[in-house]
């Protein structure tokens, strides 16, 4: 089993910016496709930003420009560096890995508020 834990999340102003680090207990190079999802109150859980092997990456077309997705293979960590933050942002941000299984974090909380 692989387990994936999110860090990074706060309390942040509109316009300012957080990096969240996603841990895997595996080498994450295992790993097929990595990404972020968010789930806001009332809301659907949506896709935020994915990366494939050959890094090829994807993002919602709301976070575009914005937010970036990396990852460190020696670390083993998933990341994404979130700029320009804005208060339709605030959502729970999941860590989502594919391998043999699909694995899921518990998310960790952003909040962009005032």
């Amino acid at each position: 089993q692989v387990q994936l834990v999110e860090s990074g999340g706060g309390l942040v102003q509109p316009g300012g910016s957080l990096r969240l680090s996603c841990a895997a207990s595996t080498n994450i190079f295992s790993l097929d496709v990595m990404g972020w999802y968010r789930q806001a109150p009332g809301k659907q859980r949506e896709l935020v930003a994915q990366i494939v092997r050959d890094d090829s990456t994807i993002y919602a077309d709301s976070v575009k420009g914005r937010f970036t997705i990396s990852r460190d293979n020696a670390k083993n960590t998933l990341y994404l560096q979130m700029n320009s933050l804005k208060p339709e942002d605030t959502a729970l941000y999941y860590c989502r890995a594919l391998g043999l299984s699909v694995y899921w974090g518990q998310g960790t909380q952003v909040t962009v508020s005032s």
